[in-house]
């Protein structure tokens, strides 16, 4: 199982919003086939290790089958994988976690049992689930999962414009004193998360700041939303977002006031070709839950979020975040954040803001890329909604 977790990997960032599987077929204690679910619409791990055995010359019947996600049963874009399963002959089927979707959630498991089939699940299961959160958690009926990233010098500070502009940090366009805070490794691998998200979302001064086309690069034809938390509707009309709205959806938030009181505005900024969501008096909420829900109800399941460091901090301070990865870069900024470079974290007003802020990370993986250093990992309301014990 361990092996179909390596092979599912593959997938990511090419499958969304599909979840990413990987399946091995083992027949007399060897290997006979190796799959995975390599892009969207495309066949299923399963076929791809059954076609495998075919490959090898090797017929997979009295087989057993492990596979990280429990088979579809339902005919989608791809036929379902019970079917060529049962009709493949297969002794076992070894499942990690079962799909909460509505159109599984177990039903491809009694399909296969009925078939004569043993089944076996929970192998590796956390590891599963950890595997495509966005997807479990979306598919269990919970809102879109949130992922909070950004880079820092060793010191703790962010990047920001070198204008008079609040702070921005977007990958890669977080340049400090005209070059990089991070490394050219650390921002090829940021660009992994932007291809598996549904939507990316900045503040408006990253967008005045740097003029960010906010797409996954190499995109391979991946249409991502583009957030931008615009309260006042401060876009400039001929930024690379609103020049890029065939090519990706552009989204703007604003608030209820001033789109009532810049009706001419409006009309150029959706004549360019972006959708303004107006958020409505939250009595006190903040408008990112409204956000969340909006973006549950358009069927977004992941969100990335590249804002700097006052959007970040609106996050946790509402504790929203479900994932963070911190980049960090062996460089220490020191004073530079009063001359308008870079700062820390936005303050928070109060004690509650505070403790809302305070966040435990759990499942917490550390990688190298070069002399940079990638923290991540989940957070405690993440491990709840994913039935998932802490570390």
């Amino acid at each position: 199982m361990q092996m179909a977790l390596g092979l599912a990997r593959h997938g990511i960032g090419s499958v969304e919003p599909n979840p990413a599987v990987g399946c091995i077929i083992v027949k007399a204690n060897q290997i006979i086939g190796k799959g995975w679910h390599k892009k969207f619409g495309g066949p299923h791990a399963e076929i791809n290790a059954l076609q495998d055995c075919g490959t090898l010359g090797v017929n997979p019947r009295g087989a057993a089958m492990y596979v990280t996600l429990e088979p579809c049963c339902h005919q989608g874009k791809t036929g379902p994988c019970t079917e060529a399963i049962i009709a493949a002959g297969l002794a076992k089927v070894f499942v990690a976690t079962i799909d909460p979707s509505p159109h599984a959630g177990g039903k491809g498991i009694e399909q296969l049992l009925a078939a004569g089939i043993q089944v076996q699940t929970g192998i590796c299961e956390t590891e599963s689930k950890l595997l495509n959160a966005p997807f479990i958690k979306f598919a269990s009926g919970g809102s879109c999962w949130v992922t909070l990233k950004w880079a820092q010098s060793i010191d703790g500070k962010l990047a920001w414009a070198q204008t008079s502009d609040p702070p921005r940090v977007s990958l890669p366009e977080d340049r400090s004193g005209g070059g990089w805070i991070s490394n050219e490794q650390s921002r090829s691998d940021a660009m992994k998360l932007r291809r598996r998200a549904g939507a990316i979302l900045v503040g408006i001064n990253t967008v005045i700041a740097d003029d960010p086309l906010l797409t996954p690069r190499p995109g391979r034809g991946k249409k991502i939303t583009r957030i931008v938390l615009d309260s006042f509707l401060r876009i400039p009309l001929d930024c690379k977002l609103l020049a890029t709205t065939k090519e990706s959806p552009v989204l703007i938030l604003a608030s209820e006031a001033s789109v009532q009181s810049n009706p001419q505005l409006v009309q150029q900024i959706t004549e360019k070709g972006a959708e303004i969501l107006v958020y409505p008096d939250m009595h006190g909420k903040s408008n990112l839950h409204f956000l969340l829900e909006q973006l549950r109800t358009r069927g977004i399941a992941h969100l990335l979020v590249e804002g700097g460091p006052t959007v970040i901090a609106s996050f946790l301070k509402e504790q929203l975040a479900d994932e963070v990865y911190v980049y960090i870069a062996p460089k220490i900024l020191g004073g530079l954040g009063t001359a308008d470079i870079a700062r820390p974290m936005a303050p928070l007003s109060s004690v509650e803001d505070r403790k809302g802020a305070t966040l435990d990370l759990h499942y917490v993986d550390i990688k190298r890329f070069g002399d940079d250093v990638r923290i991540s990992g989940f957070s405690e309301k993440a491990l709840r909604e994913l039935a998932i014990q802490k570390t």
